[in-house]
């Protein structure tokens, strides 16, 4: 047989293959390529997605299905462990939504966009757990907020992530219903906490984008462990409604994505006023119902940043990341920042002293009170005598049951306890005399610690400024240490100062292009 005939068989063999493992048909029956040819799902994004479907290249059944084959060979087989539940649902919502932009040839402004969600925020069609046994298989009667406004403009709840038990610690991802949470780029490492689910799942390529919330470090945190971007927005410009709290008067939820313009995509849908949450009040005249418009690749022209140099100079810092924060002080400079160095808050340590309310009965309490008849129990005293939670928090939650059970919250909010508003007053006084429209920091002064060190110098600048003044703070890749460890820039705002901080994390992002993905996670052909 002639050399060419052979060839011919082995190709037309290929070819039969590739159809049969793709499944590239569409409902007619008829062949096209498949969607992974034209669109890789690695490092897409929103508008690549949007791109792909109202082109016909791509479905949001296609896309959601994609998806699910990455977290089914990645999550478990690699022992990531980022993903709790997944919704049963999202293929018929992905269906309807296809039937949608068939019918009307319009797209919502996430349409079809797969969200991984840290698994405190209530979803009425999904477990809602705070990573915690006590709270298995506990379905809230309604969405929080943010996910039902998020679903209304299209986005598909695709699966809850992994989280900190009760969102404890800030150091690692551990829960007792999940176990723990690896970091996607160094899977001996951890991915902080607690919203390190949302993190890996996001940093892995397993949604196109994620939520996570934020008490003290927790968007923030394992965003910068994770190469992606976090924001914690303004206190009051989103909605705490159906979050399981920690501390209410710090708890913020919000976006984690792999670049600026998506997490700003999301933040867009989810800010407003919130009659369920009164915080919200102080944003109304506030909110811009465009955020996009602040993506600006020269953002960072002419815009005065400090230099907080108390968390860049402490004793304990990495040199590895020390280099790195320097260099991104360098690198804004040379995308036509003014910068002042170093950006002095007086008395920073007196005013940071005892600024922690304890106020997890009472929250937790009333949360337990909003899931009605169906609460699993009536409050933290019977949840503690169950014994359904991890050995490791037992003298957490000991110590919150000391606290007397009352139904006036210990401490004001963040707009009306005299401590915080100090504080923020300092901070805005500070940032007024040097004329600042923002300030950075390493978000985490050391890289992420290997699994079950608890010793070593944890590095987490996080816990002190935006969540004890109300102010908001964004981190953004900075870069990597020992070759494959990330780190994250941390720029804090005003008071509602979202446009110049989105204006000045996206000329960031655009001039350094430090994201890149896991290389243990790559596409699937």
């Amino acid at each position: 047989m002639k050399k060419a005939s052979i060839l011919s068989i082995v190709l037309f063999f290929l070819s039969i293959t590739f159809f049969a493992v793709t499944g590239c048909t569409d409902n007619s029956g008829k062949g096209r390529k498949s969607p992974a040819d034209d669109l890789l799902v690695v490092e897409t994004t929103i508008a690549e997605i949007h791109r792909a479907i109202r082109s016909g290249r791509l479905t949001c059944r296609e896309l959601v299905e994609i998806y699910l084959k990455r977290i089914e060979t990645y999550d478990q087989p690699t022992n990531l462990n980022a993903i709790i539940v997944i919704n049963s649902n999202a293929l018929k919502r992905a269906d309807e939504l296809d039937e949608e932009f068939r019918r009307t040839k319009k797209l919502r402004p996430l349409h079809g966009i797969p969200l991984i969600v840290k698994d405190n925020y209530d979803t009425k069609d999904l477990q809602t757990s705070g990573g915690s046994l006590a709270l298995k298989g506990s379905i809230p009667p309604d969405d929080a907020y943010q996910i039902r406004v998020l679903r209304e403009a299209g986005a598909i709840v695709l699966a809850k992530s992994n989280m900190a038990e009760w969102a404890f610690s800030p150091y690692q991802t551990v829960s007792s219903i999940a176990g723990t949470t690896r970091n996607p780029y160094d899977l001996d490492r951890v991915p902080a906490g607690s919203s390190g689910g949302t993190a890996a799942s996001v940093a892995a390529n397993f949604g196109t984008a994620g939520l996570g919330t934020d008490t003290g470090n927790s968007i923030r945190g394992p965003s910068s462990h994770c190469c992606l971007v976090g924001i914690r927005s303004t206190m009051g410009l989103t909605s705490r409604d159906g979050i399981i709290p920690l501390y209410l008067r710090n708890d913020i939820g919000g976006p984690m994505a792999r670049t600026v313009e998506d997490a700003v995509k999301i933040l867009e849908v989810i800010a407003g006023y919130d009659s369920a949450d009164p915080i919200t009040k102080a944003c109304l005249g506030k909110v811009q119902e465009n955020y996009s418009q602040f993506l600006d690749k020269n953002g960072l022209k002419g815009a005065r940043i400090g230099v907080f140099r108390t968390f860049i100079d402490s004793p304990t810092i990495d040199p590895q990341v020390k280099a790195l924060m320097e260099k991104a002080i360098d690198d804004m400079k040379s995308l036509g920042a003014v910068i002042i160095d170093p950006f002095v808050i007086p008395d920073f340590k007196e005013l940071t002293k005892k600024l922690w309310c304890d106020m997890f009965r009472h929250d937790v309490n009333n949360y337990l009170a909003s899931l009605g008849d169906k609460a699993p129990f009536e409050n933290l005293a019977e949840l503690f005598d169950s014994g359904l939670y991890s050995a490791s928090i037992e003298r957490r939650l000991k110590r919150a049951l000391k606290a007397p059970a009352q139904e006036v919250p210990p401490c004001q909010d963040l707009y009306n306890e005299p401590r915080n508003i100090a504080f923020r007053e300092a901070v805005l006084k500070a940032m007024e005399m040097k004329k600042l429209d923002a300030f950075v920091y390493p978000t985490w002064s050391n890289p992420p610690r290997k699994i079950g060190d608890l010793k070593s110098p944890a590095g987490d600048n996080s816990q002190l400024i935006p969540p004890h003044t109300g102010l908001p703070g964004f981190t953004v890749p900075m870069g990597f240490t020992y070759e494959n460890l990330p780190a994250g820039l941390q720029i804090v705002g005003k008071l509602f100062g979202e446009p110049d901080l989105i204006k000045i994390v996206y000329a960031y992002e655009q001039g350094t292009k430090h994201r890149r993905p896991p290389e243990k996670f790559p596409e699937l052909y």
